[in-house]
């Protein structure tokens, strides 16, 4: 048995709980809707979330600069993707100082002119919540069977891959290509877009065992208003473990059937769907992640490092969580990173930045959605297709090259809610210690 290679996310949004309301007494594992209410937004996931990465390929401290840096990440069969180099002083990940900063986007170069069109499987999994047993599990009744599908439509319908109108484009395109257009600001050339063509594949159900998860009823005693999973076993679920895959998982199903390939940006659509840690269900909650699975190269393809890229994002049925997080907060915040970051710093050198506070959140990465989603008015409400949507704002590229002005759209930090973030982090120390 061969032990192969899963990239886990890059960065997840997450959500830290603070007061929360009693555990109701009615079932050990049932939470009351307003349990969620007091959620505060942070900005990024613990633990492996953000330690996922392989062993550093610099030299000195200083990343080696190679034909790459204009043709993207070599020896791999993933989406078309490019890369690029900054200059500015910070700390890398070691400590040491550093001028010189590589970064790796999905689609072509800006200015290229080349509009790429990235095939999107929209993969809805249903939540199964069965008894310690394996069981189907009842309460007063109802099945605990949390279905995703009912949020397909509105998902298709939203900014995230249907057109709307924004100051970056001068036709109506999707958030995350504007997003991309804004952060590049008079480089792009008009034909220049990054595109998601999505495509509805056949939905999965993911078991669970009591143990693994909580939940709370709709008013109406259905299941369910949300469901909270423990990270570990969602994660175990997922993500294939060995080499070659089987169907165990949700993503090794979807590689075997075809529905999800190496050129594809994979979303798995959950339905209010939420993960927390330590087996503490106050330890929540993360709403999203994006990242790749890695599976060895074959002879088809030229034995080629095969990445899928993937996200798992929740729909967010509103009242739930405060600070306007709702219904694609958690896909576009995903999707927006997955263009910025695809490959989730995996060399330890693309995508890693200057290290950076925003909210009180350090990072050294360029994952723009951590940025906002701590900061005040973090969303950015869209009318679209008779619904209002609310993905989110997020960080633009010169902000992590501490570029000041900004080269970006209007010279800008973040879009499309220009001012969310107005003014740089200061630069900082390696986990910004004093």
């Amino acid at each position: 048995m061969v032990t192969k290679l899963w990239i886990v996310p890059g960065a997840a949004l997450l959500l830290a709980l603070g007061v929360c309301a009693a555990l109701p007494a009615q079932e050990p594992d049932q939470l009351t809707v307003e349990f969620l209410a007091g959620a505060n937004p942070q900005l990024h996931a613990p633990g492996p979330a953000l330690k996922a990465r392989p062993g550093s390929i610099t030299t000195a401290g200083k990343p080696a600069v190679t034909a790459a840096a204009v043709s993207g990440i070599p020896g791999i069969d993933s989406i078309p993707n490019f890369n690029g180099s900054f200059f500015a002083f910070g700390y890398d990940p070691s400590g040491n100082p550093n001028h010189e900063w590589l970064y790796n986007m999905a689609g072509t170069p800006p200015e290229s002119g080349v509009t790429t069109v990235l095939p999107a499987p929209i993969i809805p999994v249903s939540l199964d919540l069965r008894d310690a047993n394996g069981h189907p599990r009842y309460v007063n009744g109802h099945r605990l069977y949390s279905d995703a599908t009912q949020f397909v439509r509105p998902v298709l319908n939203s900014p995230v891959f249907s057109n709307s109108k924004f100051s970056s484009s001068e036709k109506p395109t999707q958030i995350a290509d504007a997003e991309q257009r804004a952060e590049f600001g008079d480089r792009v050339e008009d034909d220049w877009h990054t595109l998601l063509n999505p495509e509805v594949k056949t939905p999965q159900v993911l078991k669970l065992l009591q143990g693994t998860y909580y939940f709370a009823l709709n008013a109406d005693g259905s299941c369910c208003a949300y469901v909270l999973i423990d990270y570990d076993t969602f994660s175990n679920a997922l993500f294939p473990p060995t080499y070659p895959v089987d169907s165990s998982t949700v993503i090794g199903a979807a590689e075997l059937s075809g529905h999800m390939t190496t050129k594809d940006v994979t979303t798995l659509l959950f339905p209010n769907a939420y993960l927390y840690f330590n087996g503490d269900p106050t330890q929540c909650c993360v709403l999203g992640f994006h990242g790749f699975d890695s599976e060895p190269g074959i002879p088809s393809n030229g034995n080629l490092d095969r990445f899928y890229v993937v996200n798992y994002s929740s729909w967010i049925s509103p009242g739930i969580f405060g600070g306007g997080f709702q219904d694609v907060t958690a896909l576009s915040h995903e999707m927006a990173e997955t263009f910025n970051d695809p490959f989730t710093a995996f060399d330890n050198v693309h995508n890693i930045t200057p290290w950076w506070l925003s909210g009180g959140n350090c990072q050294d990465n360029l994952e723009v959605g951590d940025v906002i989603e701590g900061l005040a008015n973090p969303t950015y409400p869209i009318t679209l297709n008779g619904y209002t949507y609310h993905p989110q704002t997020v960080a633009l590229l010169p902000w992590f090259e501490f570029k000041s002005p900004s080269t970006a759209l209007n010279g800008a930090y973040s879009y499309p809610d220009e001012t969310v973030l107005t003014s740089l982090s200061p630069v900082e120390k390696a986990n910004c210690a004093p």
